[in-house]
């Protein structure tokens, strides 16, 4: 059976996505035209057709993954929702299901500092979702939602660059979870009393 090569707007998506798992995978020097091309099960030059630079397409990369972020509807508030859990699921389903996103991501980020362009895609990309987690919070009855967005979100980038990245990968799931529980708990009971 012949795979089915994705056009228009998919391919675009099957391009970024392939190349955010190679930035994951292989780091920023894996990252090729022809290796995205390859990765992606495209004719060769196809994402040199849609993506001429390099530059292109890390920045690609940055909105395919703001996108998912946003599909996925992770700023939504349920009818009574606890906003600790709302918080835990986020930090925990984002490495549980995404981790590849978050590995590019930090790849990006450190990337983004040589180069202007990436950085204002990063930038425009974490000023989206820290307005949704303002948002959110807002509506968990956080005071000053928009000025303790900032941090919040900083924290929970930490708790995830710790899981994907750092001393966190040695700890086991429940114990891991259990820290980014009590972390965000701690967080939020802080902002209720600022």
């Amino acid at each position: 059976m012949t795979k089915k090569v994705p056009l228009g707007d998919d391919r675009r998506a099957a391009i970024a996505d392939a190349a955010i798992h190679l930035v994951a995978t292989r780091g920023l020097r894996g990252l090729t035209h022809r290796a995205v091309d390859e990765e992606a099960g495209l004719p060769p030059g196809s994402t040199s057709y849609y993506l001429r630079t390099r530059s292109a397409l890390l920045t690609a990369c940055v909105n395919r993954m703001l996108e998912r972020d946003l599909a996925r509807g992770s700023m939504e508030v349920p009818a009574a929702a606890n906003p600790e859990d709302l918080l835990v699921a986020m930090v925990v389903n984002l490495v549980r299901d995404r981790p590849d996103d978050l590995i590019a991501r930090y790849e990006l980020s450190l990337e983004a500092s040589r180069q202007p362009e990436l950085r204002d895609a990063i930038v425009q990309g974490g000023r989206v979702l820290r307005e949704g987690l303002a948002d959110l919070l807002a509506a968990l009855g956080v005071p000053n939602a928009d000025t303790a967005a900032w941090p919040v979100a900083a924290m929970m980038d930490g708790l995830l660059y710790d899981r994907v990245a750092g001393a966190g990968t040695t700890l086991a799931t429940d114990a891991w979870e259990r820290a980014v529980r009590t972390t965000l708990a701690a967080l939020l009971a802080g902002l209720r009393h600022a």
